[in-house]
């Protein structure tokens, strides 16, 4: 694989700053080879992308965009704790989905995170998945996306 900042760069990707945790706990921690990743939101410079329910004020489309904000979140949680360069697979992700009543496409919207781990890691990127609904997520936040990265 390729020098992960590289790819980040030929991609026109910049890992943002880690968001400060709206409770007691952390960005990610490591036990062993893994890294654990808190759930991370659609934040950019520190202030939600958008807010409401999936299939109602935010269209599974814009959803999608957003689970790839939260995962690139999440690459910034990672390169934080351990360098993106020590990362071996990601293993799992699970995304939390604010569905509007009515709506089943959350593994579409969780898509956007998925596509982005792809990108960036290739096959190593590649990993298992929960895409869950949910009626609300923290400060309203449509998606929510948490990782389990195995490091070395």
């Amino acid at each position: 694989m390729t020098d992960v900042y590289a790819r980040l760069s030929e991609l026109g990707l910049t890992l943002p700053s880690v968001a400060v945790p709206a409770g007691s706990y952390v960005p990610a921690v490591r036990s062993g080879n893994y890294v654990y990743v808190s759930g991370q939101l659609p934040l950019a410079d520190g202030a939600l992308l958008a807010t409401g329910a999936v299939g109602g004020e935010v269209s599974a489309e814009q959803a999608s965009q957003l689970a790839a904000r939260c995962a690139l979140n999440a690459l910034a949680a990672l390169d934080n704790l351990v360098g993106l360069g020590s990362v071996v697979k990601i293993v799992k992700v699970t995304g939390f989905v604010a569905s509007a009543p009515g709506f089943t496409s959350q593994p579409a919207v969780i898509n956007g995170a998925s596509e982005l781990f792809g990108a960036v890691f290739g096959e190593a990127g590649r990993h298992a998945r929960s895409a869950v609904g949910v009626a609300e997520l923290p400060l309203g936040a449509p998606v929510e996306v948490e990782v389990i990265a195995e490091v070395a």
